[in-house]
């Protein structure tokens, strides 16, 4: 929730700022994301649970500029919940709630019918993992990452395709996540773009490496979303 109120403050900053100053562009994204979850405890002799299918919505809000040097900044949030079939007295054997959320600090090395990003930033999560009814995983980390993004626009037509991939590593614990989608612009003025976009997205993560309590969290699905560049 605190990451979330991060993001809507971003989002209230960066669309002030472009009221102030047309040399800054905002965009931003709310996606609809239906995924199937997968949870495993490699420590334990039993085999992964697989989770019921759900959703989510996920948000993520850039300011670009042109000062020089100066990255450009990006979040990206989502609140990831998941369940197993199995309960006992109304009690899940498997449940998760997770924040996810990416700060990113990037450089466009293209920006033409071609882009490319890098950069770098930290991935927060934060939440809670019920396994086998009674152990409790309690989630609190934030994790180094890499970041990369490249994009390709059809001329004259409205589509684009992109792809997006971020890596975290601290210790123990890893982050995986990939995504890749086709966007139609059916709004292209000169003030302001907005298209609807498809994709599939991936996400792997894994929690206290090597110990009793590692944990194994694989989210994959399609997704739809809107996207507005101002």
């Amino acid at each position: 929730m605190q990451s979330f109120k991060i993001l809507c403050l971003a989002l209230g900053l960066g669309a002030f700022s472009a009221a102030q100053a047309d040399l800054i562009a905002v965009k931003g994204s709310v996606d609809y994301w239906h995924y199937s979850a997968d949870l495993s405890k490699p420590a334990s002799a039993l085999p992964s649970t697989e989770l019921d299918d759900d959703h989510s919505m996920s948000y993520s809000i850039a300011v670009e500029h042109p000062v020089p040097f100066l990255p450009n900044a990006k979040i990206k949030h989502i609140n990831l919940q998941a369940e197993s079939d199995q309960s006992f007295a109304g009690v899940k054997s498997h449940q998760l709630d997770l924040d996810y959320t990416d700060f990113i600090l990037y450089y466009e090395i293209l920006d033409n019918i071609v882009s490319v990003d890098v950069g770098l930033g930290a991935k927060r999560l934060e939440g809670d993992i019920r396994q086998n009814y009674t152990n409790t995983l309690n989630v609190s980390s934030t994790l180094p990452m890499l970041y990369a993004q490249a994009g390709v626009k059809l001329p004259f037509t409205g589509l684009s395709a992109n792809a997006e991939a971020s890596f975290a590593k601290l210790d123990d614990e890893q982050v995986r996540d990939a995504q890749a989608e086709l966007k139609y612009n059916f709004v292209d003025t000169p003030l302001v773009d907005v298209g609807a976009k498809a994709g599939y997205r991936i996400l792997d993560i894994q929690l206290e490496e090597g110990s009793n309590n590692e944990s194994k969290l694989k989210f994959k699905g399609p997704y739809l979303g809107v996207e507005a560049h101002f």
